[in-house]
């Protein structure tokens, strides 16, 4: 299973949402906290082309997006190959 990262924050909804789908999944994941790490928040904002929102989530190489992209792929039945590839 390729490796997988997300950048939250506590507040976030829709970080909360995104880690149940994986936590569900059984998928493990590292977790940067950009209110507690906030030297992070510009490393997130390059890997995510500019994205400033948080959750931004990375599978592997491949960045997915937020928590809409994620369960977008889940309902497309594309996530499992993602993960898996």
């Amino acid at each position: 299973m390729k490796p997988v990262e997300i950048y939250t924050s506590p507040l976030c909804g829709f970080c909360h949402a995104a880690k149940r789908l994986l936590n569900e999944k059984g998928v493990s994941f590292a977790e940067v906290d950009v209110l507690a790490q906030p030297e992070r928040k510009a490393e997130m904002m390059q890997r995510a082309n500019g994205g400033r929102t948080v959750p931004q989530i990375f599978i592997g190489d491949t960045h997915v997006g937020g928590c809409d992209e994620l369960y977008a792929l889940e309902r497309a039945g594309k996530l499992d190959a993602l993960l898996a590839a």
